[in-house]
């Protein structure tokens, strides 16, 4: 089987260079391999993809620069909020990903929260592309305004002194929602250019990609970088 599929050959997807919006995220297979993809949701195109070892700025930068070069026109960008990234686009309209927003939210939180605030702050989170920019603003705003108190509460150690903030998961969930919040209404903002609220384009393709590559599992390095260059190549809804 492992011959057969290294004398596979696949004709790359030719893409005319255009101004379009593009998905971008990374995923990985283990710690230090994955693979960065920008695609073009509204076409199910994968245009460029590299493998990383980890996720970073430079990879980013590399990326946008390759497809700028190629004739590529960046008209907007749907990211997964990870820090520091968003600066690579900060020309252009940038949207977060409600996915991985609502994401962020429930690791901090969970689907349960015990605390009436982490309940109500997720019902607001669990709003997110049903809602529109000033209705969510004013509901993050009265729930902070109702719970500040809370979110500065402390647990001091009688032994050392030293303290933190009791609710440390609460303030990181409120955090989040609040740092985010000028790039979670975005693709209401520029309807003109059909911007994705989510990178889900690209998930459904990292989730095909890891089923398949799954079902060869301990081929070569070689190998997997081939089939992962087959699929990325391929079209997909």
């Amino acid at each position: 089987m492992r011959t057969e599929l290294g004398k596979i050959s696949v004709d790359p997807i030719l893409v005319t260079p255009q101004a379009a919006v593009f998905v971008a995220d990374a995923t990985f297979f283990r710690r230090d391999y994955g693979v960065c993809v920008f695609r073009l949701p509204h076409q199910g195109l994968n245009v460029y993809w590299r493998r990383v070892v980890s996720e970073t700025i430079a990879v980013y930068r590399q990326a946008r620069e390759t497809l700028e070069n190629q004739g590529f026109q960046f008209l907007a960008v749907v990211l997964d909020g990870r820090p520091g990234i968003r600066a690579v686009f900060s020309d252009i309209p940038v949207q977060m990903c409600h996915f991985h927003q609502k994401a962020i939210v429930r690791r901090r939180l969970t689907n349960r929260p015990k605390l009436l605030a982490g309940q109500s702050l997720h019902r607001i989170a669990q709003t997110l592309g049903e809602t529109t920019e000033d209705t969510f603003t004013v509901e993050l705003e009265n729930w902070f305004n109702i719970h500040q108190q809370l979110l500065k509460e402390r647990t001091v150690n009688p032994d050392t002194n030293r303290w933190w903030y009791t609710h440390r998961q609460l303030r990181a969930a409120y955090s989040s929602l609040k740092t985010n919040l000028p790039y979670l209404f975005t693709y209401q903002k520029y309807p003109n250019l059909n911007i994705p609220n989510t990178t889900n384009s690209l998930e459904g393709c990292f989730s095909n990609l890891k089923d398949l590559i799954g079902v060869h599992r301990g081929i070569s390095p070689g190998l997997r970088t081939q089939m992962i260059n087959e699929i990325l190549n391929g079209k997909s809804p």
